[in-house]
């Protein structure tokens, strides 16, 4: 137990730890608001993925500009600014709704600008780990928590934002997320990081980029398991998207359904990421990722099948195990493997592999469900994920013969 809880050791994770959690929270109150205000005034399965594509249709493109970034500037300082800036369409948002203005294209274009900040936000904060927790015996402890964190906040946030919306109104939603925001930013004003050394631009700005994807493409462990994880979150994730249509119709709840729904997959995330936390370092995760794969995949086509709600919570909370397990066990051995002055632009490049694909499959499944049905959609969806594992599975004695000199040159086994 005491190494699970070793990322604590360090005073700049803890104060972040706390901060973020706050944060996540917070967002998480306010996704859930915006889904069901646009479902409310429109009752369309085709906006509700329009806004998960504006939302994060900018990881696609901008994170890895963050990534590189990353690898230039302060990172603390990066983070204070997109944690500050993050209030701004939180706070428009909660103006409008209170002012009985507010039109889906409103909500729309909050989504995007949030997705802006966000494609910068999310890999500087995932490279900033290593700053936090400075050894690398300590990261899988950081980098599990850290989901553990995201996971916690998925299964909290949308149990408060159902409660919120139905005792109060989505607009309370937008303040909420507004005020947890100042939590984040005072924690790393209070941060006392040691100045790290940057690598100074040798090229252009698309040639540094092309730098980073001639890297992570020839390094054929970070390749293939990118991979995976682009067709889980393209595939798997946009359950989010079609959840009010499974709350509402399939079964003929309200936002407390949806937060239900929503809260259970953040359980299962809580779950496999407290798994991932027990591991003592990165040895036998390979298996893991690609069991991962298969079980999200499993566990979303029963869910898409089932009418017994028990079930579905079940499936759902499984279905969170499966995608953490496989996303975060990815990231635990990208920033292990790879270059120190390649970590933020493989980190941009992971965050297009998962946040990106998001927007991309929720459009796709917005536009399918509106043509053979959500419930077919996400069981196909299941199935592809189901075959992807297994292509991963069949792949592992290739991967341990590129990754296992890395991990002997790290010294995380003996040669």
């Amino acid at each position: 137990m005491i190494h699970t809880l070793r990322a604590f050791r360090y005073r700049n994770y803890r104060l972040f730890f706390t901060g973020q959690s706050i944060s996540v929270v917070g967002t998480w109150i306010q996704l859930i608001a915006m889904s069901w205000l646009i479902y409310r005034l429109t009752g369309s399965a085709w906006l509700l993925g329009v806004t998960g594509f504006a939302g994060q249709i900018a990881v696609l493109l901008l994170a890895p500009f963050g990534g590189l970034w990353s690898d230039y500037f302060d990172r603390r300082k990066l983070l204070l600014w997109t944690q500050a800036l993050a209030i701004v369409p939180a706070a428009a948002l909660a103006v409008l709704a209170y002012a009985d203005a507010v039109e889906p294209w409103h909500v729309i274009a909050m989504a995007a600008a949030l997705g802006v900040i966000m494609a910068i936000d999310t890999p500087v904060r995932q490279s900033f780990t290593l700053e936090m927790v400075p050894s690398r015996q300590d990261l899988p402890s950081a980098i599990a928590f850290n989901g553990l964190m995201q996971n916690a906040g998925r299964m909290i946030g949308p149990t408060i934002a159902g409660v919120l919306i139905a005792v109060s109104s989505e607009a309370f939603c937008f303040v909420v997320n507004a005020a947890s925001k100042v939590a984040v930013v005072a924690a790393l004003a209070m941060m006392a990081i040691p100045a790290q050394p940057k690598v100074a631009p040798t090229a252009r700005l698309w040639a540094s980029l092309s730098q980073g994807a001639f890297y992570a493409w020839n390094l054929v462990p970070v390749r293939m398991l990118l991979a995976i994880v682009a067709l889980v979150s393209f595939m798997a994730t946009p359950y989010q998207t079609l959840m009010p249509i499974f709350a509402a119709e399939v079964f003929e709840g309200g936002a407390d359904t949806l937060g239900y729904l929503i809260g259970g997959a953040g359980l299962g995330g809580m779950l496999g990421m407290f798994f991932l936390a027990a591991r003592e370092d990165v040895r036998g995760l390979l298996r893991w990722v690609a069991a991962g794969a298969m079980l999200a995949g499993a566990a979303l086509f029963v869910f898409a099948r089932s009418t017994d709600f028990a079930l579905s919570l079940v499936m759902i909370t499984l279905l969170g195990v499966g995608i953490i397990i496989t996303a975060m066990g990815v990231s635990t051995i990208i920033q292990t493997i790879v270059e120190d002055g390649m970590r933020g632009r493989v980190i941009g490049f992971f965050a297009v592999a998962f946040i990106g694909m998001h927007p991309l499959g929720s459009l796709a499944a917005g536009a399918l469900a509106s043509w053979i049905g959500a419930t077919h959609t996400l069981a196909l969806g299941g199935a592809c994920c189901v075959v992807g594992g297994l292509w991963l599975w069949r792949s592992l004695p290739a991967l341990r013969t590129h990754i296992r000199p890395i991990y002997v040159r790290l010294g995380i086994i003996n040669d």
